[in-house]
């Protein structure tokens, strides 16, 4: 799936306000950024490399898995194929947003 389509799928899903009130950025390495700028309402979801308070460093592939159900973020965590960078607790509450 391109970073287009993902981020319009995150946009969608985004709606309005999705009540994490602060920035945060899924490093996708080579196939690019998606932020979600939750600190402001109506949620920008852009592909702008901009600070955030909490980034998700994760392939694509993992990215789509975690998506479908098919990846546990804990173990996406514990085996290294997710890292976190600052707010950890925000990185917590991603689980209903990407359900």
């Amino acid at each position: 799936m391109s970073l287009d389509a993902v981020t319009a799928g995150l946009r969608e899903k985004v709606g309005e306000d999705c009540g994490l009130g602060a920035v945060l950025k899924f490093d996708f390495g080579t196939d690019g950024i998606l932020t979600l700028d939750a600190s402001q309402v109506p949620n920008v979801v852009s592909n702008d490399d901009i600070p955030a308070k909490c980034t998700v460093i994760i392939s694509m592939d993992n990215f789509m898995l975690m998506a479908d159900g098919k990846l546990d973020g804990t173990s996406a965590f514990m085996s290294g194929k997710l890292k976190i960078q600052g707010d950890m607790g925000m990185a917590m509450k991603l689980g209903p947003l990407l359900a």
